[in-house]
C-alpha cells in the first residue's frame, strides 16, 4: 500500500465530480450492456477513461476549477430536488406560500383556517386560507 500512496502524491484524486462520472459510467454502461448498443458502452467507457485521467493529473488548479464548474450547477439541481421531495414528504401536513413582497417560501402547517401570516425575510402580512 505504501507504493500506492507514494504514487499518488502531488496527484490530484477523487473529488465529487469524479463520483458523478463514475456513476454515470456505470449506468451507462449497464443500459449499454442490457439493450446492447456499443456507441453507449465506448461512451460509457470514455467517461471512466476521463475520470481516471482526473484522479491521476498533476494540475490540481485546473482540477479543482472543473470541479467548482460542476459544483455551480450540480447544486442547482440538487436543491431543487431536496426542495421537491421536502414538499412532497410535507403535503400532508403543511402548505407552502409564496411571500407576495420577497417571493420567498414560507410553510405553515394546514388545517388552520383563515391565519395571517407574516413573512420572517421582509415582515410582510398576508392572510391566507390553510
Amino acid at each position: 500500500m505504501d507504493w500506492l500512496r507514494r504514487m499518488m502524491a502531488g496527484r490530484y484524486g477523487s473529488d465529487q465530480l469524479t463520483v458523478a462520472l463514475l456513476v454515470l459510467y456505470a449506468a451507462l454502461y449497464l443500459t449499454a450492456q442490457a439493450i446492447r448498443w456499443l456507441p453507449l458502452a465506448i461512451l460509457a467507457l470514455l467517461l471512466l477513461c476521463y475520470a481516471f485521467y482526473r484522479m491521476l493529473s498533476r494540475d490540481l488548479s485546473r482540477r479543482w476549477r472543473e470541479n467548482q464548474w460542476f459544483l455551480r450547477y450540480w447544486n442547482r439541481v440538487s436543491g431543487w430536488f431536496g426542495r421537491f421531495m421536502r414538499v412532497r414528504r410535507d403535503r400532508r401536513t403543511h402548505r407552502y406560500y409564496k411571500c407576495p413582497n420577497c417571493s420567498s417560501r414560507l410553510r405553515v402547517p394546514k388545517g388552520k383556517g383563515k391565519i395571517q401570516i407574516t413573512c420572517p425575510v421582509c415582515g410582510k402580512e398576508f392572510i391566507k386560507k390553510t
